[in-house]
């Protein structure tokens, strides 16, 4: 028997404020979302009554908040922490200027490969790739056939992305994902089709 298409609706949670460029990994931090036509316009796009995915991080349950005040009828969310952003370790909370004036001794390791590097205390970006991409085969086998939302982050989002199109972690790391964008890949029997990339509001 074959397997239904499962699509994929990847949206990056809305912007987090942060002035100083602080890495925000899996921080536990609110993102801002006063912006009411950029959320209206995203869930004009959304299929409704898709089945709810999130992180379990509260940045992504305020933008599926929002995108049901902006008129998206979702059900009860379900959390995969599987999908949570990179892990940067005791980086996370700091900026890379700061990281760079101290001279960690990490640092340079890091930017020299960054997809391989890992922040002391975290996870490497190839990794991440890995566990993302076991969570997305696993709600696909348990979604088939159905549209799935996912409200995640940006390192989920290119990890996908590297699922999809076989690439290296490296090179996933070049897509651009803003927040509030949206990214589609569709499971198809033949494999995984790329539908859409970092489509913003306007």
């Amino acid at each position: 028997m074959r397997t239904p298409n499962t699509r994929w609706w990847l949206v990056r949670h809305a912007p987090v404020p942060c002035p100083h460029g602080r890495i925000t990994g899996r921080l536990d931090l609110a993102c801002d979302v006063s912006d009411e036509d950029d959320f209206r316009q995203l869930a004009q796009r959304i299929p409704v009554n898709a089945t709810l995915v999130e992180s379990g991080l509260m940045r992504c349950r305020q933008t599926a908040g929002a995108l049901e005040s902006a008129g998206l009828m979702l059900p009860p969310p379900h959390v995969e922490p599987d999908l949570v952003e990179q892990d940067f370790g005791q980086w996370q909370g700091k900026s890379w200027m700061e990281l760079d004036a101290a001279k960690d001794p990490g640092l340079a390791a890091f930017w020299q490969n960054p997809a391989d590097a890992t922040p002391p205390g975290g996870e490497s970006f190839a990794t991440m790739c890995t566990r993302v991409r076991h969570a997305i085969h696993r709600v696909s086998e348990e979604a088939a056939g159905r549209d799935v939302l996912a409200i995640v982050h940006a390192g989920t989002i290119r990890a996908a992305l590297a699922m999809a199109l076989d690439l290296q972690p490296a090179q996933a790391l070049k897509f651009a994902v803003q927040p509030l964008s949206l990214t589609r890949i569709d499971g198809t029997p033949e494999g995984w089709r790329v539908e859409c990339v970092n489509v913003t509001a306007g």
